[in-house]
């Protein structure tokens, strides 16, 4: 029996191929066997020798790969596999070399991809506060509020449609293109929207950089996703952790040298780009599978199946913003930085919330599906709720106690003025860590198309309160306006998860609800 994962994987291409697949004991005859490449001392990885090496050649080569420094070393094995590829003529037809089915790999990188992924927004602004001054950090703010928007609309929902897509019956060359034609419209909006607002070249050349650097984010999504739907989610998880930590250092060294943000912001872009070119996309042609070619019905219909994902998602993200969006019109820049500050702790909050949860929702799934187990399932909700409860509590505990200090330390702005808004925010990000929750247990039972009627009530609210408030009470009303959009569309969830629960039960007891008869 094979138990190679590897092995399996070969077999398996090869019979798509309608070739016969070596087996393991002809592949290890072979390898045994004399050949005109020397393999690299590192198992596993890439073979850096030409074909027409002597012996006392390629032990040098060897030699002096063993004296370079570990990252170096790393760096020349990736380039010299890539140029390999690229004279073969293909990146899809190269040999994997690396391995599936590796779930230690796969929480730890996935994990520090996505950390560092959601600490990059907090980092630049304390980054471009230090060096530019509050208001051109909260004109970066502004930007990066608007590029998460785009980044949203160019992943228009299709990740987990993708990854779940195991017998890939639309084509990863389709999905490729599905994501190229999202991200260019969403970069079209993006820059109309800089148009209409009217920028000058500064403000412009700010939102270009973040921008280009956010449809990055959600173009490399398709290309991880991949690598996920191979089962390579550590790939993934180490892409995402190069591009976020490369763009924060360059971003931090351009705005340390030139103490301009536009310039900053466009050397972010040109690293993200470098990126998805350079690892992103050749790391996901060269470890999975090649894709059949793209159909224009497979691409149209990922755009009208995950539209209902994408809408949700998006306008969940744009109630949100409307705060902002509507203080960037009626108050100095500087309160965008301020609002964002003090938003990363009620952030946190809800990230905290979805490491709780996330993992257990194909077991709350199969709870589910069990009628016996279902007031479990109610009990494991009410666990929830109050494990987001007592994170909140301890949040605003910790910051009157010294965050608001820490803040202000690492941002150089007194944040102590702010002290009732923070707590208000953190409020408001229990809330949002709370609705997060309840969302996804709507989805768990197959209702999250109730959901949108929920949300664009919540958005009209937000529109009329954010415009009420923050002209009335400037910083303190758009904190205000957030928490009191939160607030009804927590309670508006609450009131449909129970009339979703009701209607469960008249389905699996029609005779509970007929009147008895005299």
């Amino acid at each position: 029996m094979n138990l190679n994962p590897l092995d399996t994987l070969r077999e398996k291409r090869a019979e798509q191929r309608g070739t016969p697949a070596a087996s393991p004991s002809q592949r290890r005859a072979t390898a045994a066997s004399p050949s005109p490449r020397e393999p690299h001392d590192t198992p596993g990885i890439v073979r850096t020798t030409a074909p027409d090496r002597t012996a006392p050649e390629a032990s040098a080569v060897r030699h002096r790969n063993r004296n370079q420094p570990f990252f170096a070393r790393i760096v020349n094995q990736w380039w010299n596999r890539l140029l390999q590829s690229v004279y073969a003529g293909s990146l899809s037809e190269q040999d994997e070399e690396y391995a599936s089915h590796s779930t230690h790999r796969d929480y730890i990188w996935n994990t520090l991809g996505t950390s560092i992924w959601g600490m990059s927004f907090p980092v630049l602004t304390i980054v471009a506060t230090q060096f530019a001054g509050a208001e051109q950090a909260g004109m970066f703010s502004m930007a990066f509020v608007m590029g998460t928007l785009l980044m949203i609309a160019a992943n228009y929902g299709v990740r987990n449609f993708q990854v779940s897509d195991i017998d890939e019956r639309v084509s990863f060359t389709s999905y490729q293109i599905n994501r190229w034609i999202t991200g260019v419209l969403a970069f079209v909006a993006g820059m109309l929207y800089c148009a209409v607002r009217g920028y000058d070249g500064y403000m412009t050349t700010i939102c270009t950089g973040v921008f280009v650097y956010k449809l990055i984010d959600g173009v490399a999504d398709v290309y991880e996703g991949r690598l996920q739907q191979a089962d390579k989610l550590y790939l993934a998880g180490i892409s995402q952790t190069l591009r976020s930590l490369g763009a924060m250092i360059i971003f931090g060294i351009a705005a340390a040298i030139t103490r301009n943000l536009a310039v900053a912001s466009v050397g972010m872009a040109v690293v993200a780009v470098a990126s998805l070119v350079l690892v992103t996309a050749p790391l996901a042609l060269l470890e999975t599978e090649k894709s059949r070619p793209a159909r224009g019905r497979e691409v149209i219909g990922v755009l009208t199946q995950c539209f209902p994902l994408f809408a949700a998602l998006f306008l969940f993200n744009l109630i949100e913003s409307i705060p902002k969006f509507v203080m960037e019109g009626a108050l100095p820049y500087e309160n965008q930085l301020f609002f964002n500050a003090l938003y990363f702790p009620a952030q946190g909050i809800l990230l905290t919330i979805g490491f709780v949860y996330k993992p257990q929702l194909v077991r709350l799934a199969g709870i589910w599906a069990n009628p016996r187990r279902r007031r479990r399932f109610d009990l494991i909700i009410a666990a929830v709720i109050g494990v987001v409860v007592g994170i909140t509590a301890l949040m605003a505990v910790f910051m009157n106690w010294m965050g608001l200090s820490l803040m202000s330390f690492m941002y150089g702005v007194d944040f102590e003025q702010f002290r009732l808004l923070a707590l208000l925010m953190v409020l408001a990000g229990g809330i949002t860590a709370a609705i997060d929750f309840l969302y996804a247990i709507v989805t768990v039972l197959r209702r999250q198309e109730a959901v949108m009627t929920l949300y664009l009530i919540s958005f009209a609210a937000a529109i009329v309160l954010s415009l009420v408030l923050v002209n009335l009470l400037g910083l303190l009303g758009a904190v205000l306006s957030y928490l009191g959009t939160m607030t009804l569309l927590l309670v508006l969830l609450i009131m449909e998860y129970v009339r979703i629960r009701q209607a469960i039960a008249r389905e699996r007891n029609p005779f509970s609800s007929r009147p008895r008869r005299g």
